[in-house]
């Protein structure tokens, strides 16, 4: 059966590797808005009896939830078998439990909104904290494609005499990991939140790894506190300019270039959100993921 690939706009990219490590076509599709603000969707290509693969990292979810959905229903309507969605980036995982008396756990509902309209779903390192997999969230058949190999390759190639160091306790999963494919030492920090752009990070003794390289590794970088806090801490400690990699270039306002200022060797992401920082490609073992996921419905 024939697959086909599906761009929403900003994943072009992607779409592109994917479709050729896959030997897929690229659908066309046109999406604009109608002078009312509505959205409108139109299926170029013919998706009878095709698997179709709709690619869209959904970092600022909002605007790009309801072209997906429409395009989604619309290649069912036109005969395709079946849809899958490439989130390399899922939105709505952080809100997982009721904090305050009136909220609503979004991520719950986010996922069965989902659910409801795509046939499986496809995304890397999804921040997975009181929710143990996405079993519990989505109804849908679903693949976590992990970053760690390639961001260990990316390690290997090239930083000398890397030590690993993770910003807080939530980032011991991904730099473990990470830190023991590449050979490398890892330490963890304890980071204290105040609020939303506040954080304090406490540092262990890091004397024994002054010679080395830090290598701060964490799955999102959004307002990027965490990681200046933990930049000015190294610095304090008499270590080297750190090289910076996140999973995920959310980078809200000015975060990229605030931690630049800030002395860092180097800012590394994976491409699962486009940015100029993006330079660990995860498509390889996407298109194999999707291979499998489609294979199985």
């Amino acid at each position: 059966m024939n697959t086909i690939l599906f761009s929403l706009p900003g994943n072009e990219e992607l779409t592109a590797l994917l479709a050729k490590k896959m030997n897929a076509e690229i659908g066309n599709v046109t999406f604009r808005k109608f002078p009312d603000g509505e959205t409108y969707t139109r299926i170029l290509s013919d998706v009878k009896d095709k698997r179709v693969v709709l690619i869209c990292t959904l970092h600022e979810p909002d605007e790009k939830l309801l072209p997906l959905y429409f395009l989604s229903h619309t290649a069912k309507s036109l005969g395709a078998k079946c849809t899958c969605l490439v989130v390399p980036y899922l939105a709505y995982m952080r809100q997982d439990k009721v904090f305050n008396e009136g909220e609503g756990v979004t991520s719950g509902f986010f996922g069965k909104l989902v659910s409801g309209f795509a046939d499986s779903i496809i995304t890397v390192d999804p921040h997975l904290h009181r929710i143990s997999s996405l079993e519990e969230v989505y109804d849908i058949p679903n693949k976590v494609v992990r970053a760690a190999d390639a961001i260990s390759e990316w390690i290997i190639e090239n930083i000398e005499n890397p030590v690993l160091i993770g910003p807080d306790s939530e980032s011991e999963q991904w730099v473990s990991e990470v830190a023991k494919n590449a050979g490398a030492p890892f330490t963890v920090l304890q980071k204290v939140r105040h609020g939303d752009r506040e954080v304090e990070v406490s540092v262990p003794e890091v004397g024994i790894y002054k010679d080395h390289t830090p290598v701060l590794v964490d799955d999102i970088i959004s307002t990027a506190r965490t990681m200046i806090e933990t930049v000015e801490h190294l610095k304090i400690a008499g270590m080297k300019p750190p090289i910076c990699i996140g999973i995920h270039a959310v980078f809200s306002g000015n975060a990229y270039q605030e931690l630049m200022d800030t002395g860092v060797n180097n800012i590394v992401t994976c491409n699962t959100i486009p940015h100029p920082s993006n330079a660990i490609d995860l498509s390889n073992v996407l298109a194999k993921e999707v291979k499998q996921i489609m294979d199985q419905i």
